[in-house]
């Protein structure tokens, strides 16, 4: 399989579970190939937009007492979600993180981390050894050179693992604009002109309505 996955079963809300290891303050300050603004705004995005689909979020940090405790912004989105503090250098191989994501039953798994290289590409191509349909979020993961995150993203589409961003990905869970989840879902992204969209497409429902 590795290096040849072939996706035969689309990517939903219905089969997906999202992944978050190690954003963590420490971290976040060694990030070189992505401005940290930005990176809080896509993994948040991200974030709020699975929350608004239903979609199983695992969150796992490593040795907070060297690398700090999970950025606080997530922390808030996440307020209600357990959070697994391990030791490993792979996530995958604390068996509480594989426990946790068996126990959604799902087998599309979504995974973000800080580093690219280590935190986002060793538990994504150790998921997709297990069975897993992987997908790294390189957008919303952030590496220390821009080399290491260059090899770690070959590393994983060498190995199979489908390289996705924060937005692309989040839209393909939602499916359909018209679903009741669509306008959390772009509000959450924080995407700029999605209140506009919004706006234009109550005006014209509204229309409809009268004429």
């Amino acid at each position: 399989m590795t290096g040849q996955l072939s996706v035969k079963e689309r990517l939903t809300k219905h089969n997906a579970v999202l992944l978050h290891v190690d954003h963590q303050e420490g971290l976040y300050t060694g990030v070189r190939d992505i401005a940290t603004l930005e990176l809080k705004h896509n993994v948040i995005g991200l974030t709020k937009a699975a929350l608004a689909l239903g979609i199983p979020i695992v969150v796992t940090t490593t040795t907070e007492s060297m690398w700090g405790p999970m950025i606080p912004e997530l922390a808030a989105a996440l307020a209600k979600h357990d959070v697994i503090e391990r030791t490993t250098v792979n996530a995958w191989d604390d068996p509480r993180v594989v426990r946790a994501v068996q126990a959604t039953g799902r087998k599309h798994i979504i995974v973000t981390g800080i580093s690219t290289d280590v935190c986002l590409a060793f538990p994504a191509i150790a998921a997709l050894r297990d069975g897993y349909t992987s997908y790294a979020v390189v957008d919303a993961s952030g590496g220390f050179s821009q080399i290491q995150v260059d090899l770690g993203v070959a590393r994983m589409v060498q190995a199979g693992v489908v390289p996705v961003g924060y937005s692309t990905v989040a839209v393909e869970l939602l499916g359909d604009n018209a679903a009741p989840e669509s306008q959390a879902v772009y509000a959450g992204l924080g995407i700029p002109f999605s209140n506009m969209v919004f706006g234009l497409k109550q005006y014209w429902q509204s229309s409809a309505q009268a004429g």
